[in-house]
C-alpha cells in the first residue's frame, strides 16, 4: 500500500523506504527543566504561609497561611514576575477557618475556596468583583472529614465538576464530582490516589491546563513530584513521573502554583516566609511521541 504510517513521532515513508520525523511539538510543564529564578518575600504579611494562587494572567497573587487567618492579595506590575508584587489587601477567613491551609478560584475569579485543617472542610465564598477579595463573602461549606482529616491543598478542573484535595492525613489525593460545576453543595467523592510512595507530607496540588499531568509538592521530601495522567483530571489513570528538589530554596513547601502555559513555577513555604519563582523550560520531543499506540 502507499502512503506512510506513524509511531512515536517516526513516519515510514513507503515510497521512499526512509524513516521520517513527523515534525516537533513542545512539551510544557515538564519540571525537570526547571530552575530557580528569584523570590519575594511575604514576611510583612504572612508568617507561616500554606498555598498561593494567581488570577489568569499572573497580576495578581493570592497567599494563605496559618499565622494571620487571612487571604493576602498582591498586585503584579508584570504578569507571573514576582519581583514585581506588592501588597494590596486581605480578607480575614478566620469565622470560617482558624487553619486556612489551601486556596483556589473559579475561572472568573468570581468564586473563592479556602481548605482548612480545623473545620477539615471546603468554604465556598462569593467575588462580587473578579479576583478582588475586598469584595468576597461566606456562601458554604463542604465536609472533607470522611476522607481526609488534615486537608492541605485543594484543585478544580477547568469547568469546576471535579475538585481534587490532598491531606496529610491520608498522603493520597482525594477526587470529588459536582453536579453542578464549581458548587461545593452538589460535590460527592469518587476515588483517591495515594502519593505515599513519593511523599508522606503532601502539602499541595496542581494540574497542567489539561488535567494530563498533576503535581504534589511535598514536605517530607522538599520537592514537587509529577505525575503523568492518561485521561485528564481522572485519577485512576494517574501513574508517577519525575520530582524536582526544591531544598536548596525551601525546607518546609507547602503551597505550589503554575502559570497557565507552564512555563513559571511558584513555590511558598514557612522556613523563607516567601514566595521561590522557577523557571520551567520546554522540551521539544517528536509529535506523537506521547502516543500509546500506533496511528495509521
Amino acid at each position: 500500500a502507499s502512503g506512510s504510517w506513524q509511531m512515536y513521532g517516526v513516519v515510514f515513508n513507503t515510497t521512499d523506504g526512509d524513516l521520517e520525523l513527523s515534525g516537533l511539538i513542545t512539551d510544557t510543564y515538564d519540571i525537570s527543566t526547571a530552575s530557580f529564578s528569584q523570590n519575594f518575600s511575604i514576611s510583612a504579611q504572612e508568617t507561616n504561609p500554606q498555598s498561593l494562587a494567581f488570577n489568569n494572567d499572573g497580576t495578581k497573587m493570592f497567599v494563605i497561611g496559618f499565622a494571620e487567618d487571612k487571604v493576602f492579595e498582591y498586585t503584579l506590575s508584570t504578569g507571573f514576575n514576582v519581583s514585581t508584587a506588592s501588597y494590596s489587601k486581605s480578607f480575614s477567613v478566620s469565622s470560617q477557618e482558624t487553619l486556612p491551609a489551601g486556596i483556589d478560584f473559579n475561572s472568573d475569579g468570581t468564586k473563592m475556596y479556602i481548605v482548612g485543617v480545623a473545620g477539615q472542610d471546603v468554604n465556598e465564598y462569593n467575588l462580587s468583583t473578579g479576583f478582588d477579595v475586598s469584595t468576597a463573602s461566606y456562601l458554604q461549606n463542604f465536609s472533607l472529614s470522611s476522607q481526609e482529616t488534615s486537608p492541605r491543598g485543594i484543585k478544580f478542573n477547568t469547568n469546576g465538576t471535579k475538585m481534587f484535595i490532598v491531606g496529610v492525613d491520608g498522603d493520597e489525593v482525594n477526587e470529588y464530582a459536582l453536579s453542578t460545576g464549581f458548587n461545593i453543595s452538589t460535590a460527592s467523592y469518587t476515588r483517591n490516589f495515594s502519593v505515599s510512595g513519593q511523599d508522606t507530607d503532601p502539602e499541595d496540588i496542581a494540574f497542567n491546563t489539561d488535567g494530563t499531568k498533576m503535581y504534589i509538592v511535598g514536605g517530607s521530601g522538599d520537592d514537587v513530584n509529577e505525575y503523568n495522567l492518561t485521561t485528564g483530571f481522572d485519577l485512576s489513570t494517574a501513574s508517577y513521573l519525575q520530582n524536582f528538589s526544591v531544598a536548596s530554596q525551601e525546607a518546609t513547601p507547602s503551597g505550589l502554583a503554575f502559570s497557565p502555559d507552564g512555563t513559571k513555577m511558584f513555590i511558598v513555604g514557612g522556613t523563607g516566609d516567601d514566595v521561590n519563582e522557577y523557571t520551567v523550560g520546554t522540551t521539544a520531543i517528536p509529535s506523537g511521541y506521547h502516543a500509546a499506540h500506533t496511528i495509521n
